[in-house]
């Protein structure tokens, strides 16, 4: 079957921005549900004067002490790095799918993300100890969820016929997405337990406990217990359960709309 000129380059461009469209809206949604998480996956144990004794108490505790605002912190880095990531992942899983087929923030936020970057690089430089750190770990992390978060919604949208009526279609896809997200977080969370311990405050000043993914999943498990290797495990749930659903929704609608009108 013949393209017509120029129509892999106009549906690369529908892919890529529907797809970065999809990451800057999930992230800008679920940020706040990101910041919590990692506050519980760095925590080494009851013992931690930092500790927080439930999801409701997190909430409480960053709002008292920090204001709304500390729900937002960090949010350049994700959304400077997701969105064209996303825009890439979903542009190409179109490709190997038929491949395989065939086979914005407040002006006070912006400056600390970019000093703390010139921070890491200056003090601690662009390897494995430095911005890189937590590479292997971010890698798995990544991978493993991408790998069930997209194989599943994929297949099981096939399998489950779809609905005329526009209102149960979105509710189909948008549940789909939702059991979808919360596998995958559920299967991958050893690694963004790792990632968060690897990157965040070591132990002890001047020694690094935390080195490298596997090993640091070790010395969790070994120190802390196999729970510990699913700490924040419901904010994560809660975040990406929704968070794949509305990704995914905002993707295809977009690029749906993408496709008629431009």
């Amino acid at each position: 079957m013949s393209r017509k000129p120029g129509g892999f380059l106009q549906e690369a461009s529908h892919q890529i921005t529907a797809g970065g469209s999809a990451g800057l809206v999930e992230i800008c949604l679920m940020h706040p549900l990101d910041v919590v998480k990692t506050r519980f996956q760095i925590q080494r144990g009851k013992t931690d004067p930092t500790s927080y004794k439930s999801l409701g108490d997190s909430f409480r505790t960053i709002f008292r002490t920090e204001g709304l605002f500390g729900f937002y912190k960090g949010i350049l880095p994700p959304i400077m790095a997701e969105t064209p990531k996303r825009a890439v992942k979903f542009f190409t899983f179109e490709q190997y799918k038929k491949l395989l087929g065939h086979a914005s923030l407040s002006p006070g936020l912006q400056p600390s993300t970019f000093v703390q970057a010139r921070r890491i690089i200056t003090t601690e430089g662009l390897g494995f100890r430095g911005l890189n750190k937590g590479l292997t770990a971010t890698l798995g992390r990544h991978g493993v969820f991408n790998m069930v978060y997209f194989g599943f919604y994929f297949n099981v949208k096939n399998i489950i016929p779809v609905n005329e009526e526009p209102t149960l279609e979105f509710l189909r896809k948008f549940g789909i997405g939702l059991v979808s997200g919360t596998i995958a977080s559920i299967i991958n969370i050893p690694f963004d337990v790792a990632k968060s311990r690897i990157q965040g405050p070591q132990p002890e000043p001047g020694e690094i406990k935390y080195r490298t993914c596997f090993k640091t999943m070790a010395t969790v498990y070994k120190e802390e217990g196999f729970l510990a290797l699913y700490k924040g495990l419901v904010p994560k749930i809660m975040r990406l359960g929704p968070g794949g659903a509305v990704m995914l929704l905002v993707y295809e609608y977009a690029y749906a709309w993408l496709q008629e009108n431009w």
